[in-house]
């Protein structure tokens, strides 16, 4: 098996449970800025002490970092950082399951970012799949007691933060891979986690000071949670440095349509954990987009 699938695979993983522990931090104790932070804040340490050891041991030094590296590091950063708060803020919009369906508009973001800012091509077929994709979120628009034209159910606000979402994703995942590319003389791993460290180091401190600003005594009920917003940080720091390995060995459209896998996992918890209900048109949007992820990744 190729290795970008597993790892794409394992990432998809990982960033199921750590949404599912902010969707517990912001309904009961944080903001969606708090909930957010935790994510950049608790993986921070693990991450910069895992890298110095990795490169203490081996040896490895690290290569300059340039204008070009930096650039694609802090749009994508920023643009995460954006993401996640709307994704977070959706939850309590609509159910986890759909939730996350709705930032899954950034398979086919992705494709369209990739292919202006890195070149990266999508095939004829790959296309297809992006339009049924379309069908999918069209589905998924219309809220189950709404009436009235598909189109009007675009603009309701769990559409719009999902949506916002899903294009700030894209936009943040082809950055990634564009900073992974810059350092050619190292192996795809250790170039996910100089560049997973360079983020989540500039996100905790961009996060620090817009919250110590904006939403003062939030930093405090993040330290305060701390008992689960460390497990956001240690399956963050998981996830990122699975997606960035992928991102470093596959165009990053691709990684993302193996990555919707998360879909699956998203349904089983908001049935069996958050015990929420799932309607037949939730259900027929979710498989437009399932089908339209596996026709992408055949088409790749």
């Amino acid at each position: 098996m190729i290795a970008w699938i597993p790892v794409s695979i394992a990432a998809a993983a990982f960033q199921t449970v750590r949404f599912m522990l902010q969707k517990i931090l912001s309904s009961v104790t944080l903001s969606p800025g708090g909930a957010t932070f935790a994510r950049f804040v608790y993986s921070a340490p693990f991450i910069l002490c895992g890298l110095a050891a990795y490169l203490g041991i081996s040896g490895t030094a690290l290569p300059a970092l340039g204008l070009q590296y930096w650039a694609f590091v802090v749009f994508g950063g920023t643009a995460q950082i954006l993401a996640t708060i709307c994704t977070v803020a959706l939850f309590k919009q609509r159910n986890f399951a759909v939730g996350i369906t709705f930032t899954k508009t950034e398979v086919v973001q992705t494709a369209l970012v990739g292919l202006v800012v890195l070149g990266d091509p999508v095939s004829l077929w790959g296309w297809v799949a992006i339009l049924i994709g379309l069908g999918g979120v069209l589905v998924l628009s219309r809220a189950p007691d709404a009436a009235g034209a598909w189109w009007r159910h675009l603009t309701h606000r769990a559409a719009l933060l999902g949506l916002a979402s899903g294009v700030l994703f894209a936009c943040s995942a082809v950055s990634y891979r564009g900073a992974s590319l810059q350092l050619p003389e190292l192996g795809p791993a250790v170039r996910a986690a100089v560049t997973l460290a360079a983020v989540v180091s500039l996100q905790t401190v961009l996060m620090s000071a817009w919250l110590g600003l904006r939403q003062p005594g939030e930093i405090a009920r993040v330290w305060a949670a701390r008992r689960v917003a460390v497990w956001v940080g240690l399956t963050s720091m998981a996830g990122s440095f699975c997606w960035f390995w992928a991102f470093s060995l596959q165009n990053a459209a691709y990684v993302k349509a193996v990555g919707q896998v998360e879909l699956l996992l998203s349904l089983l918890a908001s049935v069996l954990f958050f015990k929420e209900t799932v309607t037949r048109r939730e259900m027929l949007g979710m498989a437009l987009l399932v089908l339209s992820i596996l026709a992408l990744v055949l088409a790749g």
